[in-house]
């Protein structure tokens, strides 16, 4: 755990330039550019809201910004580690032609999603500025359950990485997985309309409990429980410790595997 901070930390300046180069490129041939990393979630908003406040009928207090915070959060999940998949398949030329740590990349494709979230809250603020939505204090912690949420998506992107080197069928069994946990997460529904033996297994997922963390903070003005707390502290440690462990261990053929 240590040594990956450390590794951060000495190589930052790289992870920035890499994070940047990222984000040009994804976006140089788009007539819209970055703007598009603000549709997207927008766009998916309104299809949204029309389904689950009209034919549905949800009734969540503050839906639409309910909704679109639960949709920026999944969106950080899953461009961090859908980015980070392919960002060593994607560095080839630069890690055959020079060394640096092979964990720079994943990280770097962390840190674009992050730089992408910041925007997309700041649309999040302009949302309930225009709604006339005053958020309670709590709100103050917000950023505290997305640095969580980084380290988690950290533990989970290094070993997708190395994976992908190995074994390409991962980019395909991870689309599964991303499609599937949109679902499971109380994304556009509250937790507590599922049945409570649903309730019984999702409540461990440690994305459940951080969107669940944001959406109380943010529209509940309530604290997370103290068990809350420890459990997704603890979770996210773990994930991050045995993700680490497992692209260690894998990373020593990256290059010939390329």
């Amino acid at each position: 755990m240590r040594q990956i901070i450390h590794e951060m930390w000495n190589m930052r300046n790289m992870i920035f330039n890499f994070a940047i180069s990222d984000i040009k490129i994804r976006y140089k041939s788009s007539v819209l550019g970055i703007i598009w990393s603000l549709l997207e979630p927008l766009l998916l908003l309104g299809v949204l809201f029309f389904v689950f406040s009209t034919l549905f009928k949800f009734e969540i207090p503050n839906f639409p910004i309910y909704l679109l915070l639960g949709l920026i959060t999944w969106n950080f999940f899953k461009n961090s580690t859908n980015f980070a998949l392919s960002s060593l398949v994607n560095r080839k030329s630069l890690l055959t032609q020079i060394y640096f740590p092979k964990s720079i990349p994943a990280i770097s494709a962390c840190l674009s999603a992050s730089i992408m979230l910041i925007i997309e809250l700041g649309i999040l603020g302009v949302f309930m500025i225009i709604l006339g939505y005053t958020p309670p204090i709590t709100i103050l912690l917000l950023p505290l359950v997305f640095l969580m949420m980084l380290a988690m998506i950290i533990g989970i992107s290094l070993p997708l990485s190395v994976l992908n080197v190995k074994y390409r069928d991962v980019e395909f069994i991870w689309g599964v997985v991303i499609q599937a946990g949109f679902f499971v997460t109380p994304i556009f529904y509250r937790f507590d309309m599922l049945p409570e033996y649903i309730q019984n297994i999702f409540q461990f997922l440690p994305t459940v409990q951080l969107l669940t963390m944001a959406h109380h903070l943010t529209l509940y003005g309530t604290f997370p429980s103290d068990n809350t707390i420890i459990y997704s502290i603890f979770m996210t440690l773990i994930i991050l410790g045995v993700g680490y462990s497992i692209f260690r261990k894998l990373q020593a053929r990256i290059v010939e595997e390329l």
